[in-house]
């Protein structure tokens, strides 16, 4: 027993030395790069070779470490009403999915890094396969770390679900020849997506519920070859664009971790803590200028939601109000640069990312000012008593120890709009001011801590790069099902309708960003919906920051949107107390969403100002 425990530590350890190195040896060449091509007149031609095996490492190792860490949090609004047994049957059943996914997948990367061993990279020319390498040795650790889990929680549950899954497999495999033919046509693909439905809604992790749907449309429609499913994993986290994510998601643990979150509240509690309703105001406030800062939802929120939840308390806030404004601000920023679904949507699709940030930022602030609008009513209805109003002198203090972090924003912003550097190389310089900021000036990082951080910052990541590697597959399948002309034919059967298309987007990617954890939806939609969206006069930039926002409000959307169990968490409050509180703000939030979705001029004012637009 304990030379188990020694070996599955020691596997913890080096998975996440890996992941370190992956990080910051990527963060030392894209600034070895940017230096190089600032000083040389050019960059070095090996980077994106180098670039894209540390991308995949950072998915693949991470992704696997964030299973172990439990990161890949399941949806729970059907788990919460079942029994003790019958939630833990489901847990359970959960893991040994993960196992048969983990299983397959090791196969199949094994037989994807074979075939191309033998060929080699144009620059370094070492095997192309070598790309393909983390995802193999990942999902060999994933079927460690499942296998692990299962006889740590319930050894004998484990057993049994085990056995009843291999012996259903087996029967299936053996009758292929028997009910395969009942599902050709449309019949794969609907059992397939009711599958995947039935994997999310009994707690089976988004990230691997595509996977397993993936590969079951191949099994049981016969489209392709299975390792088609790793490579389409492979090919989904290819972008170089993508290594922004891990270094915006370093930059929020940073700011949360070095002080410099703490810093932007006060000033911002200096600046509107004195409205009714004032600490909730400040909760609205905050977010905006955090998501302009980290790019990570999940940073955001344990950046506000903590430093705000202790004054929440000591003004007799309800706790479940708190979690419904921290939720509901959190998915109106989703639009504030630098957003990592921006980032994702403008690596998918031909939307420029210079251009969607500036578009973003108006939109989230009316969103905003609708959300303040009805705290300052809630206020007044329930007679909530008002702060005296902050001192010229503390919001002259408060400002100036704000101002390094709010330069941040600006030196983001700036970089990218007026093409100064890409956003990888912006992100990388955000990490190195934010280690500034919080090592050298406000010396609030120790480091024993910012070890820490960037271990988790590599976790996170990974497990938001490992769903769009898996949500790269599932999209596959759902292009080469035809999915994409099935919602022409549907759209054109509303008479082109631009509202009703509008509308009908809305709420299509509210419900799925609920179910698929938002970023994961935006990733198989948005490539399908955008280019009708063209066709029948919508702006692109225009409906792509609506889908962003939509995407948003689901993944923070009670009962399924697991954004709102995270600021449940935060606020240490009641899922049933938070969700009764966020109905108003929901509603809100989707009245914003619908002026943001019919006046375009919001959007497209600052594009055009900046000339990213005509």
């Amino acid at each position: 027993m304990k030379r188990r425990s020694v070996t599955i530590k020691t596997l913890d350890r080096v998975a996440e030395a890996i992941l370190v190195v992956a990080l910051v040896g990527e963060i030392v060449i894209v600034v070895v790069n940017v230096l190089g091509r600032s000083f040389g007149q050019t960059g070095f031609l090996w980077t994106p070779e180098i670039s894209q095996i540390a991308l995949s490492t950072m998915t693949f190792i991470g992704g696997v470490v964030a299973y172990r860490r439990s990161q890949h949090a399941p949806v729970r609004a059907v788990l919460n009403l079942l029994p003790e047994r019958g939630a833990r049957f489901c847990y359970t059943l959960a893991d040994v999915l993960i196992f048969a996914g983990a299983l397959l997948a090791a196969i199949t990367s094994y037989w994807l890094v074979e075939a191309g061993w033998a060929e080699r990279t144009p620059i370094l020319g070492i095997p192309v396969s070598t790309i393909g390498l983390p995802l193999a040795l990942g999902m060999i650790l994933l079927v460690i770390f499942a296998l692990v889990r299962l006889y740590e929680n319930a050894p004998m549950l484990a057993l049994k679900t085990g056995v009843g899954v291999a012996v259903v497999l087996g029967v299936a495999y053996a009758t292929q020849s028997l009910w395969q033919p009942l599902f050709a046509g449309d019949a794969s693909v609907f059992t397939v997506l009711i599958l995947f439905a039935l994997g999310i809604l009994s707690g089976l992790p988004v990230g691997f519920a595509l996977l397993l749907a993936a590969a079951a449309y191949l099994w049981i429609a016969d489209a392709a070859p299975m390792v088609t499913l790793t490579q389409n994993m492979v090919n989904g986290t290819s972008n170089y664009v993508l290594l922004a994510v891990p270094f915006f998601i370093l930059a929020g643990l940073i700011m949360e971790r070095g002080g410099i979150s703490l810093r932007l509240v006060r000033f911002v509690h200096a600046l509107v803590g004195h409205f009714r309703g004032g600490l909730l105001q400040v909760v609205v406030v905050s977010m905006y200028l955090v998501s302009g800062l980290s790019g990570s939802k999940a940073a955001d929120v344990a950046a506000v939601g903590s430093v705000m939840r202790d004054m929440l308390d000591r003004q007799n806030y309800s706790r479940g109000e708190g979690a419904a404004v921290l939720a509901a601000s959190a998915a109106m920023g989703e639009t504030v640069p630098p957003s990592i679904a921006m980032l994702i949507l403008g690596s998918i699709t031909s939307l420029s990312i210079a251009a969607l940030f500036s578009g973003g930022l108006i939109p989230a602030a009316v969103i905003g000012i609708c959300l303040m609008i009805l705290i300052y009513f809630r206020a007044r209805s329930a007679k909530l008593p008002t702060t005296p109003r902050a001192s010229l002198q503390t919001m002259a203090q408060s400002g100036l120890a704000a101002i390094p972090a709010l330069l941040m924003p600006v030196i983001l912003f700036g970089g990218i709009i007026y093409g100064i550097a890409t956003p990888t190389e912006v992100s990388t310089f955000a990490v190195i001011y934010g280690l500034v900021l919080a090592v050298v000036v406000y010396r609030e990082l120790p480091p024993r801590e910012l070890l820490r951080t960037l271990i988790d910052s590599a976790t996170l990541s990974g497990m938001v790069l490992f769903i769009l590697a898996t949500a790269s597959a599932f999209s596959w399948m759902l292009t080469v099902a035809s999915l994409p002309q099935r919602l022409v034919s549907l759209l054109h059967g509303f008479n082109d309708s631009s509202a009703i298309f509008m509308v009908g987007s809305v709420i299509l990617l509210i419900l799925t960003g609920s179910l698929l954890e938002g970023l994961p939806a935006l990733n198989v939609l948005a490539p399908l919906l955008l280019p009708i969206a063209g066709e029948i006069g919508i702006n692109e930039l225009h409906y792509g920051i609506v889908l962003v926002i939509a995407m948003g409000i689901g993944a923070f959307m009670p009962p399924a949107g697991v954004g709102f169990y995270v600021c449940c968490a935060i606020q240490r409050t009641h899922v049933e107390e938070a969700s009764r509180a966020m109905l108003p703000y929901l509603g809100v939030l989707v009245a914003g969403l619908l002026i943001v979705a019919f006046v375009p001029w919001f959007t497209l004012l600052l594009p055009r100002a900046v000339g990213l637009i005509h």
